[in-house]
């Protein structure tokens, strides 16, 4: 949809769940923890795939070793699971799912969102003006759009399974650390569209409306005018 955030067909923001957890991948890296998903941009350890990244930390072939071992070195896939599955020559060959305790739904926001769209320009050339062509063939005037989020509130969903944390080795340590992610989900995650100030986690005992109960309805008098008010309606 031309790179607009997305809305549902009412026209509800949504916020998918791979986008949450990559924050919370990212944030975990922050706070000094290893993980396996790692965006190409934040690799830590020079590794260029994941892939890679298994052979060079896991050499075993048992299913089972395999599981615990990767499950022992990287946070996010005791916390969200994985699956090792790679063709490439570097990998060790097994196939191997991890099914993690913490879950988490897609972000859906609690009123309609109004997605504003900007036209923007370049103001230089991204290649050099051949010999002889007219100065209005230049590109400097080239046209795109930016699309962002006036407001929106939303609302997040997650749990953890207390038997699935028990086969992972998830711990009450991990469970704090994913609790001080969620706290500090949007730190060093600026961009244009939502710069450093404009995203903020708010606590669950905000008022989210639900239903037309949870507003308050007034009517004020106009000068010369009497309201009529139809109860019922």
């Amino acid at each position: 949809n031309g790179n607009r955030p997305r809305t549902d067909y009412s026209g509800y923001g949504e916020m998918s769940d791979v986008c949450i957890k990559r924050k919370i991948r990212n944030r975990m890296q922050d706070l000094g923890n290893d993980i396996f998903v790692q965006s190409a941009d934040r690799s830590d350890d020079g590794c260029k795939s994941l892939s890679e990244r298994a052979s060079s930390n896991i050499k075993t072939k048992d299913i089972n070793e395999y599981a615990k071992e990767a499950c022992e070195k990287w946070l996010d896939v005791r916390s969200f699971g994985q699956v090792f599955a790679f063709k490439s020559k570097g990998s060790s060959g097994v196939s191997v799912g991890v099914r993690g305790p913490v879950s988490i739904h897609q972000g859906v926001s609690v009123s309609p969102i109004e997605v504003r769209s900007i036209q923007i320009t370049k103001s230089v050339n991204g290649e050099p003006v051949k010999d002889g062509k007219d100065a209005s063939a230049r590109s400097s005037d080239t046209m795109g759009q930016k699309h962002f989020v006036q407001f929106g509130l939303y609302e997040i969903k997650g749990s953890i399974n207390v038997q699935l944390a028990e086969k992972t080795g998830f711990s009450e340590e991990d469970a704090d650390i994913i609790k001080e992610c969620l706290r500090t989900l949007f730190l060093n995650d600026a961009s244009s569209a939502r710069p450093d100030g404009s995203m903020e986690v708010v606590k669950p005992d905000v008022n989210i409306p639900s239903s037309a109960d949870d507003y308050i309805i007034s009517v004020d008098e106009l000068p010369g005018l009497e309201p009529e008010i139809i109860e019922g309606v």
